[in-house]
């Protein structure tokens, strides 16, 4: 069975797309479904490659018992449009920056149009405060549990729903 792949993407990969592949990876543990997706985040810029997330991402992540602290910043490559099945923009710059490095790819789609169903943007919340960070992670946790309710129901109908994607 072939597993479906997910890349979440921001703008530098140390706030928001951390934080949405380690609530996500976190809901698929807890469903026992860890054997069905590859889960991955990327930024549309590398200029914190390597780095680990924000020290407020991983301390909102870690009041809500999930560990993101080992994951490590990376730039998208040109590679993930044609390997990834779906990639998840947090708001219409990323949507707009993705567009411009792959412009035929039909992966690409907005977290809170696929995820959400509400069209909402993912504020950056960088120059924010902690409460801005929990605004977020409330945010990416509502659109990853119904991710999950939608891509992780039944075997049978995941081609179905990844080919809309595709």
């Amino acid at each position: 069975m072939k597993r479906i792949s997910i890349l979440f993407v921001c703008m530098g990969n140390i706030c928001r797309s951390p934080l949405a592949e380690g609530i996500f990876s976190h809901l698929v543990d807890e469903a026992g479904l860890a054997d069905r997706f590859e889960i991955d985040s990327a930024g549309t810029g590398g200029w914190h490659e390597g780095d680990r997330p924000d020290r407020r991402s991983i301390a909102t992540a870690k009041g809500h018992g999930i560990d993101i602290s080992q994951q490590r910043a990376r730039q998208i490559r040109r590679k993930d449009f044609s390997d990834v099945d779906l990639i998840l923009a947090m708001d219409r710059a990323n949507i707009a920056d993705l567009r411009r490095m792959s412009p035929g790819a039909a992966n690409i789609r907005l977290f809170g149009d696929f995820a959400l169903a509400n069209g909402e943007d993912i504020p950056d919340p960088y120059f924010g405060s902690s409460d801005s960070f929990e605004l977020v992670y409330a945010m990416l946790f509502a659109g990853c549990k119904n991710l999950l309710e939608t891509l992780g129901t039944d075997n049978a109908s995941w081609s179905g729903k990844i080919s809309s994607v595709r």
